[in-house]
Formats: structure tokens, sequence, C-alpha cells
């Protein structure tokens, strides 16, 4: 399928204007699915970081001071615009980012969603009294927003992933410079529009495009009070040291474990496992990354993993076929390489797939891969691989697996299929990571569950999803009254 269109020449939101980069530099973002460039748009520096800085600081005050119903109903007005502009988002999400236009339709509903429940968590946001020993004295906290939050996501979910923040920085009276990835900037420009049809205050949302120096201007400048970004453990650990004391909500790398034992429902497990492995061509953080299986069940894993990898058809994301479209970038393609690899020379075999697919338009489409007899010290089972790859790894027992799926540095999400209550809980109360999910894939979020890192692990600082974003996006204000003066 081709998709001849018009280069589209966009540009940055700050303040009231759309504007060029100061120093008139620009960059192309080309579609991974044709290698087609889909539209040109400004290379920000630092001085328009510093100009988008300067705006936000202009509107925080004026978003601050409105009602927080009427801040709630501007969140559900974002969200009705993003309904009523589905399917063109859909579109040209699918054409930028690579997935199959029925998932890049999902993920704006599901951003539509997410700013419909920050209208309804701030509007619920409660804060306590605190007994004082002095009869004369009453404690009271409020909460108030942080000011101007910086904003990074990345390219995996372009619409999906920036609602979070952004829903959440506007429900609680924020000001907000975002900078999204490079190479889902046109989806970028589009949400930004959405939240202006809406009636969002000119300067409340500034949108920058530009690289690392772009971001550490705004993690580091003064101008702004808080961080929020979502991308690799290790861009992550450099926006916490550039940020400095400043709260920040950090949603960093996973290398999820799947644990399925011997008991488990098998076409249950293997259909979970699949999922996280393969939607979104495996470019999830909280994808099915490493699967830790027993020996009674793991032929009967593997066969139903090569089925489910086999009767995925790869192709042009709008194509009303195909079920995965390709990788975003070369980056991830490389790296998805470098692990296969890495597995396959310390032992490893490829039940199915294993290189990238020919006869596309570009070399960003990758064959689902089944791999089998991965070894525990492969880049598979150490590092994120962020690709459409189901590593097995054999495991004798429980403890077993538990030992290999917390010797990783990550902790994001787990999953682990099992038929008894027993192990359940004995599995998610010793796993190292923030989320994990029973009898349910490891890619499993519904938007409200406070989702993170664990503790002592490099996959983040903070909790989003539903109440949890809205307070880390606000600060506690304590006041104490004195009714007897």
């Amino acid at each position: 399928m081709t998709d001849v269109r018009e280069i589209l020449e966009l540009r940055m939101r700050i303040g009231a204007e759309w504007v060029e980069a100061r120093d008139g530099a620009s960059f192309e973002t080309v579609s991974p699915a044709t290698g087609e460039v889909l539209a040109v748009l400004p290379q920000a520096g630092r001085d328009d970081a510093r100009a988008a800085i300067d705006a936000a600081g202009r509107a925080r005050r004026n978003v601050a001071a409105m009602p927080v119903f009427e801040r709630a109903e501007l969140c559900r007005q974002v969200a009705e615009v993003l309904d009523s502009r589905r399917e063109g988002l859909g579109r040209e999400l699918s054409l930028e980012q690579g997935k199959p236009f029925r998932e890049a339709v999902d993920e704006v509903a599901f951003a539509a969603e997410l700013f419909r429940d920050a209208a309804e968590n701030v509007k619920r946001l409660e804060t306590g009294i605190v007994p004082s020993k002095d009869p004369a004295k009453r404690i009271l906290t409020i909460r108030h927003p942080h000011g101007v939050v910086a904003i990074i996501t990345p390219w995996n979910y372009p619409v999906g992933i920036p609602s979070e923040y952004l829903s959440a920085a506007l429900a609680s009276g924020n000001a907000v410079v975002w900078k999204p990835a490079p190479t889902t900037s046109l989806i970028a420009v589009r949400l930004t529009e959405c939240l202006l049809e809406a009636g969002v205050p000119d300067g409340a949302v500034n949108l920058v495009f530009g690289g690392g120096d772009v971001g550490e201007e705004m993690v580091s400048d003064p101008g702004t009070h808080a961080v929020g970004f979502t991308g690799s453990s290790a861009v992550g650990s450099l926006v916490a040291k550039s940020a400095g004391a400043k709260p920040m909500l950090l949603e960093l790398g996973g290398n999820g474990p799947t644990i399925i034992l011997d008991d488990a429902d098998l076409e249950l497990a293997i259909e979970g496992t699949a999922f996280g492995c393969f939607s979104n061509a495996g470019q999830i953080c909280q994808s099915s990354e490493r699967i830790l299986v027993q020996p009674k069940i793991h032929d009967d894993v593997l066969e139903g993993l090569v089925r489910r990898a086999k009767a995925i058809r790869l192709g042009h994301p709008l194509d009303d076929e195909t079920t995965m479209g390709p990788l975003n970038n070369e980056g991830v393609a490389a790296k998805t390489e470098e692990h296969v690899g890495d597995a396959v020379e310390r032992g490893a075999l490829v039940a199915t797939g294993g290189a990238r697919a020919d006869a596309f338009p570009t070399q960003l489409y990758y064959s689902p891969t089944v791999i089998d007899r991965v070894p525990t010290d492969s880049l598979f089972n150490r590092e994120e691989t962020f690709g459409p790859v189901a590593p097995l790894i054999s495991v004798r027992d429980v403890d077993e697996a538990l030992e290999v799926a917390n010797a990783c540095g990550l902790g994001l999400c787990g999953s682990v299929f099992t038929g008894s209550l027993r192990k359940a809980f004995y599995c998610a109360e010793r796993l190292e990571c923030g989320v994990v999910n029973v009898n349910e894939t490891a890619a499993y979020w519904d938007g409200r569950t406070p989702f993170g890192g664990y503790s002592g692990k490099g996959s983040g600082v903070g909790r989003l999803g539903g109440m949890a974003t809205i307070e880390s996006l606000t600060q506690v204000k304590s006041i104490v009254l004195d009714v007897e003066a």
C-alpha cells in the first residue's frame, strides 16, 4: 500500500503563537512504514526552550487561579475534541509511529479517557485536617500546582503517554513546556491543536522540539518547577541529575519478567504473553521481555508462541489486514538485532523470525520472533529490548524464576500465570516490580492503576495513573489558623 501525501510544514507552539526556531533550523519526520517525509518541523535550541519556559511562567498563575471545576470542564472538553478527531488522528499517528491503524485509534480513545479521568479526579482531590496540640490552632492542608512543569515524552505511545502528564498537569493548575520525541513530532502538533481547540489558555501548554540540549535546558532551568519524563533509564538518570531537587515523576525502562508456572492455564498464559511480546511491535515499557517457564510446560508454551507469532500479519499500518507494523526507528531495530545475535552466540535457538523482514518499503519491519534456550547471562535477561521478540528462559521452579526475575537491574512490570492463589501471592509479593499482573499480560494497564518502578531499581521515581498522577503534579501546603486571635 502506498500513501502519497503532501509534505506538511509545521511549527512549535510558544505562548500564543505557532513559531519557527529562532535560528531557522528544521528537521524532518519520516514514516517508518513508507520512508516518506511526512512533515518539516522547527529544530529548537536552548533559546527556544527558554522562550517556552518564559511563556509558561507568564501563564502559570492564571492557570492556577482557574476554579477547579473550570479546569475539570476544560479537560472534559479536550476529551470531546479528541473523540471527534479520533479517526484522523489515528491515521496520522499510525503513519508516523508505525502501529496498526486500529491500535492508533484505540490510543487516541485512551488519551481522551485520561482527560476525563483527570477531570473527575481533580474534583475529588481531598486533603486533611491535622490535630493540633494547641487548642487555639487548626491545621489544614491544601494542594497547589507546582507551577511550570517540564514534560518530555517518548515515541511509542505519542498521544497516550503525553496525555497522562498533560491531563493531570492542566487539571491541577500547572502550565507546561512539552518536548515530544522527534520521530513523532507531527502527532504532537495535532494533540496540541486539540488542546487549543478545547480552549486551553495561551501559554498553558508550550510545544518545543529538539534534542538533548533542549531537554536539559527544560529540566534544569529555574523557571521550571517540576519534571515529568517517560523514556529510557539511561536518559532518565541524566534528567534526574539536571533537575536537581525539583519534584520528579520518572517512568523509565523495564525488562518485564513473565513467569509461567506448570499449573497455569496455558491458553490464557500463551495469549497474554504473546500480546505482551508483539503488541505495538514489542515497543512497550511493560512488554513480556523475559518468559520464565518450567520444564513440564516448556514445549507447549514454545509451540503456542510460535503459532501466534506466525499468525501475525506484518505490513503497512493502514492496511486492514495488518496486525503488526514496522518498528519506529533504526535505533530500536538495531538493538533488537543485537539482542537476538547475542543470545544466539550464547547458545539460544531461533524458533521463528529472528531477522528484519524483506520486501517492505523500509528496513524497519522486523519479523515476529520466538527464541528458545535463552541463557541468563544474555542481553535479553539484562536489558530492555523493545522489539517483537519472545525470549524463553527455562527455570526449575518458582524460586529460581523469582531469582532470575529479580537479578535484573530494572523493575517496572511483571506477570505471573498460575492456577494457585497461594503461588500468585507468593510471586506477587516477592517480584521486585512496581506492578505485578496475575493471570494477565505484563502489558496490561488501565490508566488508573498506580504505575511505576520498584525502589532500588532503574525503572523510575513516583507513580503515574489516576489520582497518583494528580498528586505527583501538585504540592502540599499546610495552613495553620489561630481561631482565638
